[in-house]
């Protein structure tokens, strides 16, 4: 079984599984709110991509529910986790979450815990993230954003998931959300761009995750954003996916409208690897390199 760092509550442990108590309003409620984020490997060692980025969206999402948040605590237990992990390439995954309280939904008497570990990773769409992605258009809506913040809340992504069960049973291996109207919302877990005429475009729309790669690859591109419909999207010359986990990932089919990988998705991808690798020297600021004098990895 592998051995992830842990830490929780400021405290950095390993070997020690993490713990939450079965009557957590979190578990019944999914009372929390997460990011995921990246670290690569770069010739300087370990960096990680956009920390601050993630940790501002995750504050808001911790504002929103309630939560206690501490941005700088955060980070600094990113970095010692990262750290003591002795990984390069890695997910961090910081967790809020309301631990203990009872089972009202009056949340301000309710206890706060927080954590991060880190864990090996590669991208979460598997195979198909080289080939191209396949999907179909998910017969449910996104969450609107008028009901739920379009954040990373834990209990928001029971819609993610059930359009991906959804998606899987169907043949496929994502799923695009449509409005009511017939415009491109996002994928279960990643933004979506389109590429006409060699122009660069980012979906726009307010139930969609506004996404930290999603920016990152805005800049790059120097892409604008708007709303588009799938009659569009459909008509685009290339269609990918962003995300943290996702990188930028080619679809492939959409129902029954098929791409072959294109050019410009395959330039944008080296350009962020190249920036995430930390070979890109203009977006050094984008890394957070692991502090240096660092100790050993931790053992049980």
């Amino acid at each position: 079984m592998a051995i992830h760092p842990l830490w929780r509550n400021g405290k950095l442990t390993v070997g020690s599984p993490a713990q939450a108590h079965l009557m957590a309003p979190a578990l019944h409620y999914g009372l929390g709110v997460f990011e995921g984020i990246r670290s690569y490997l770069t010739s300087s060692g370990p960096a990680i991509f956009r920390l601050d980025a993630h940790l501002e969206r995750m504050a808001k999402g911790a504002a929103a529910l309630g939560l206690p948040f501490d941005m700088g605590a955060m980070a600094q237990g990113c970095m010692e986790v990262l750290d003591a992990s002795g990984l390069g390439d890695a997910y961090l995954r910081p967790l809020v979450f309301y631990g203990s309280g009872n089972l009202g939904l009056d949340v301000d008497q309710h206890g706060a815990e927080c954590f991060v570990t880190a864990l090996p990773w590669n991208n979460h769409l598997g195979d198909a993230a080289a080939r191209g992605v396949k999907a179909h258009v998910s017969t449910l809506r996104r969450n609107a954003s008028d009901a739920i913040p379009p954040l990373k809340l834990c209990g928001g992504y029971v819609n993610s998931i059930l359009a991906k069960r959804a998606a899987t049973a169907a043949g496929f291996e994502e799923a695009l959300f449509v409005d009511a109207r017939g415009y491109v919302v996002e994928a279960t877990g990643e933004n979506i761009f389109m590429v006409a005429g060699g122009k660069v475009t980012a979906v726009a729309h307010p139930d969609a995750l506004p996404g930290i790669t999603r920016a990152t690859v805005m800049e790059m591109a120097g892409a604008g954003a708007r709303p588009v419909a799938l009659e569009e999207l459909l008509e685009a010359d290339e269609v990918f996916l962003t995300g943290t986990s996702a990188e930028i990932t080619p679809l492939a089919a959409l129902g029954g409208r098929t791409w072959t990988a294109g050019p410009v998705t395959a330039d944008l991808r080296k350009i962020y690897m190249d920036i995430v690798r930390g070979k890109d020297s203009s977006r050094s600021s984008w890394l957070r390199p692991v502090r240096e004098g660092g100790h050993a990895p931790l053992r049980p």
